[in-house]
């Protein structure tokens, strides 16, 4: 596709600023490539820790904005793709402009509804399936589904050109320097997380055994790790002592990062602990081991997710096992054993299964050529 589309990304902050990630992600992506982009959020607040410095060509409008506020940026610049994030739903007000224009134009908008990810088998049987529209002033029109994936027939994996060239350049003793990290040499382990169980554990396992025998600074993030991280020392003031009376856990707590500086964080660690679906994205492509917090739900359907993932990653059994602890809710968390992280396993597992990914086209490329086969 070589001509610049305009396209209308719509995103309703749920929580824990996964749906604004992805979808900044994904605006910026595009618009990296040449495309112009309306962002319409109603809570566009994480964007300013996020992507402070905004992007060229991507422009950020308040959900809320009125039917005339929406109009007339259809009339500035008619809308080529409508794109509805996980399961919201376009204002209609919004889309009988978007019918009007078209009756004028003779062109109809791309209109798809974005997928959360999985690897689970319904994605692939959903994915590019399209769902007719009923009633309403787009009444006749084709809404289709896109589903973020693993695989080559789904939508594949956010993933910007440049992203293994940026890399490539890395030099991790000059980010921690920048960082005002004061490193010794010991295992870097990233934490990323909700509130996990298994966390006061895992932190005693650190302390006391560090990572493959070796000391440990934990780099935690801002938010709700640092705060989970807290309430664990918070609880067990003897945490960091053990029976030799000896610390091999040192933490470094660090400031809320943009989506640019997320990247080196995890190409800096020997080990990521992640969470949601944009930070488990990066992680894969990191090529580190890592462990993913999945976001859980209350009827434990997450868990038939977290396996389908494991399946996809291929991961041997200890991962797996670990997997299990760091998700599991206990009526007793003291009582979750942490098992001892196998990193060379891990490490070959996540190698492998970013070599297998880097070779299908990323999402925002099969994006595109799925809307230039659809218009």
């Amino acid at each position: 596709m070589n001509h610049s589309l305009q396209w209308d990304i719509f995103c309703k902050v749920i929580d824990n600023f996964g749906d604004i990630g992805v979808c900044w992600r994904l605006a910026a992506d595009l618009a990296t490539r040449g495309h112009r982009v309306r962002l319409w959020v109603d809570d566009a607040s994480a964007l300013a820790w996020m992507a402070p410095g905004g992007h060229t060509g991507v422009r950020v409008l308040p959900w809320q904005a009125s039917f005339d506020s929406s109009a007339a940026r259809l009339e500035e610049q008619p809308t080529d793709v409508l794109i509805e994030t996980f399961g919201c739903e376009i204002a209609p007000e919004f889309i009988a402009a978007c019918a009007r224009q078209s009756s004028e134009t003779g062109l109809k908008p791309v209109w798809i509804n974005l997928e959360y990810l999985s690897a689970e088998p319904y994605a692939l049987r959903c994915h590019a399936l399209p769902s007719p529209v009923q009633r309403g002033p787009a009444a006749g029109w084709t809404k289709w589904f896109f589903y973020p994936g693993f695989t080559e027939a789904t939508g594949g994996l956010l993933r910007e050109p440049d992203l293994a060239e940026r890399q490539s350049r890395f030099d991790r003793s000059a980010w921690l320097a920048a960082q005002g990290i004061a490193w010794n040499g010991e295992k870097l382990v990233s934490l990323f997380c909700y509130e996990p169980d298994a966390l006061a554990g895992l932190l005693r396992r650190f302390s006391q055994h560090g990572l493959d025998g070796e000391p440990v600074r934990l780099l935690v993030t801002a938010g709700r790790a640092a705060s989970a991280t807290k309430a664990v020392f918070n609880d067990e003031i003897s945490l960091l002592r053990n029976i030799h009376g000896r610390n091999l856990l040192s933490i470094s707590y660090l400031p809320l990062l943009t989506q640019m500086a997320f990247d080196p964080l995890l190409w800096a660690c020997d080990l990521n602990f992640v969470r949601g679906e944009d930070s488990v994205v990066r992680a894969l492509w990191a090529g580190k081991p890592l462990v993913w917090h999945i976001y859980p739900q209350g009827d434990e359907a997450h868990l038939d997710k977290l396996d389908a993932f494991l399946d996809m990653l291929r991961a041997p059994p200890s991962l797996r096992s670990f997997h299990r602890v760091w998700n599991s809710k206990s009526a007793s968390p003291e009582a979750l054993q942490v098992p001892a992280p196998d990193l060379p396993a891990w490490q070959a597992c996540a190698l492998a299964a970013r070599s297998r990914l880097m070779a299908q086209d990323d999402l925002c490329t099969r994006l595109l050529g799925f809307v230039a086969k659809s218009r």
